[in-house]
């Protein structure tokens, strides 16, 4: 035996329906009602009417209700194509393919409990009362469209995860390679201060001892030409010998830093570290472009 049930959601929407199918067929037949109401008041205005006329308005009247319920009929046909179609797109869209049973629409049984549920102005029976006050479980086991969605978001849920584990393994990459990188600038920096240190303690050592010289070829020189004026010319002789000596070994001094820098940037620790640093950069530009696949979109 057939049973006209549905739940919540599909008897509100089945019954804005039927109140949108009601009053469209109130609204044909009130102007039905008008045509035998116009009729009445245009032509039955004499006692007695021949065979002729009397047909003659039937017919007139006939065809005016014909096309009242045709329209009527055609109108409502126009509206269920309307509603299926609303119906099927949004099954569609959840990969649902709805099928339709013709045979159904002539079943007498459940025509009649249609006609039931609207002589009650669409209340809800003490059955489904009954049903919807009850506290519902979810239910065990979901079908069709919400299985489909479920295992979309658990999918979509462990991709998001793995790519939030990848994100934080390179970030760690990323800071180890960075600490890594600042480690070896400053044992760079380190070096390069102990070299420059030693390279100009060793330079003022050596000036030190150039100008004790020249002080004291001045100190004797000023003794000299006290004592004796005619050693004054060898003296100031010396005198200018010693400064080009000066001179020169402040040229030498400078070409001795020079080739101490060169010679250092030979070596295999400035090689080493050099190496070190050029391949960390690599490494950080590589874990960096690896880091924008994983970007969000702007």
């Amino acid at each position: 035996m057939a049973d006209f049930e549905f739940n919540e959601h599909h008897q509100s929407e089945i019954i804005n329906y039927m109140r949108f199918a009601r009053s469209k067929r109130l609204l044909r037949l009130k102007t039905i009602d008008s045509c035998f109401e116009e009729l009445k008041d245009s032509r039955l205005v004499e006692d007695t009417f021949t065979v002729d006329e009397v047909r003659e308005m039937l017919d007139g009247l006939q065809m005016v209700v014909r096309g009242e319920v045709e329209m009527e009929l055609i109108n409502t046909a126009h509206t269920n194509v309307l509603l299926l179609r609303q119906i099927f797109s949004q099954a569609e869209k959840f990969y649902l393919r709805l099928q339709s049973d013709i045979s159904e629409l002539e079943n007498r049984e459940l025509l009649e409990q249609v006609a039931e549920f609207e002589k009650t102005d669409f209340k809800i029976t003490n059955k489904i009362n009954q049903e919807t006050s009850k506290p519902k479980l979810a239910p065990l086991n979901e079908g069709g469209v919400s299985e489909l969605l479920n295992k979309e978001i658990a999918k979509l849920q462990e991709e998001n995860d793995k790519l939030k584990s990848r994100l934080r393994t390179l970030e760690s990459q990323a800071m180890s390679a960075l600490d890594e990188k600042t480690k070896a600038e400053r044992a760079l920096k380190d070096l390069q201060r102990t070299q420059g240190e030693q390279k100009l303690s060793a330079q003022t050592k050596e000036i030190n001892s150039l100008e004790d010289t020249v002080a004291a070829l001045k100190e004797d020189y000023e003794r000299s030409l006290s004592a004796n004026a005619a050693s004054q010319k060898d003296l100031k002789e010396n005198l200018i010998t010693a400064k080009h000596d000066l001179l020169r070994v402040q040229e030498q001094l400078a070409l001795a830093e020079k080739e101490l820098e060169k010679k250092f940037q030979q070596t295999a620790a400035y090689r080493n570290m050099k190496e070190i640093l050029t391949k960390k950069n690599e490494q950080i530009k590589e874990i960096r472009k690896r880091l924008q696949k994983y970007e969000p979109d702007d």
